[in-house]
């Protein structure tokens, strides 16, 4: 790579590739893209400084659709590649990407130690009450007498409390939003992105294929505005919030200011260090 084109990728922003998105019409996906994106920018995040980092199912798909670094990985185990990224190179703007059945079947061991080092990267999650890839089974979110293909007669399994679980595992930065309100989704993601520790963003992100239940124009009823007097550093009052709106929110619940747990140990930096020199022999 010349010296030209290496500053020219150091300063380009994050943008939408070209390739069009695949997912199914009308997706709550498309609003989580085009809202990610605009909060990089916003951001002034470049191409060369930013890694989405996704898990399996429709949204483990993003990464191919944006303009940056991107890592399509394993069935719930993007959270641990991701911490791996940001050890390795703490200069990078980490993102994860996954939805409720990645992050919180299959992948729902991870989440409470990544909360617990509060490492300084952002996952959003993109709920749609249903596993969309594989055509329609039951998650781990969805609703006691919804009608999937694994649950013909109605779901009689209760659903995981997102929002709650991330309280209580003591994330610190939580919020709730949707894809109906883009502008205000965008918004939460600047500060998500902007937080320094772990932060983590539960998205209602309708599937219009096979949750015939979670649709904008409910999302856009039932939603909980978090008022502009909440106070945000209260814990016991984000779990308040979330116990009477059943999780059905939008706005920042929590937020928490904390130096990482675990520090770039020396070891880790010599390793950086001899990366970097490899890396000079061939820029």
């Amino acid at each position: 790579m010349t010296e030209d084109r290496l500053q020219d990728s150091n300063e380009r922003l994050v943008e939408k590739k070209r390739e069009n998105p695949i997912w199914c019409p009308g997706c709550g996906d498309f609003g989580v893209l085009q809202s990610l994106v605009k909060a990089l920018q916003d951001l002034g995040k470049t191409s060369r400084e930013t890694v989405i980092v996704s898990g399996i199912g429709c949204s483990g798909r993003m990464p191919y659709f944006i303009d940056a670094y991107g890592f399509h990985t394993l069935h719930g185990r993007a959270l641990p590649v991701a911490l791996g990224m940001k050890k390795s190179n703490p200069d990078l703007t980490v993102i994860v990407v996954g939805g409720d059945g990645d992050g919180f079947g299959i992948g729902g061991g991870h989440l409470p130690h990544i909360a617990r080092r509060n490492v300084n990267i952002t996952y959003f999650i993109l709920d749609n009450s249903v596993y969309g890839l594989t055509k329609g089974q039951s998650s781990p979110t969805t609703e006691i007498g919804q009608q999937t293909k694994s649950a013909v007669a109605g779901e009689t399994v209760r659903p995981l409390d997102i929002l709650g679980m991330l309280l209580v595992y003591r994330t610190s930065f939580v919020a709730s939003a949707h894809t109906a309100n883009r502008p205000r989704l965008t918004e939460i993601m600047r500060e998500a992105i902007s937080h320094n520790g772990f932060s983590a963003v539960h998205i209602y992100s309708p599937c219009p294929t096979y949750n015939k239940l979670m649709t904008f124009d409910s999302l856009r009823e039932t939603a909980y505005t978090v008022p502009d007097d909440h106070d945000q550093r209260n814990l016991s009052a984000g779990l308040q919030i979330n116990f009477e709106h059943n999780g059905m929110i939008d706005g920042i619940v929590y937020k928490e200011q904390i130096a990482e747990i675990q520090e770039e140990s020396n070891l880790a930096m010599t390793r950086k260090d001899n990366f970097k020199k490899l890396v000079a022999r061939y820029v």
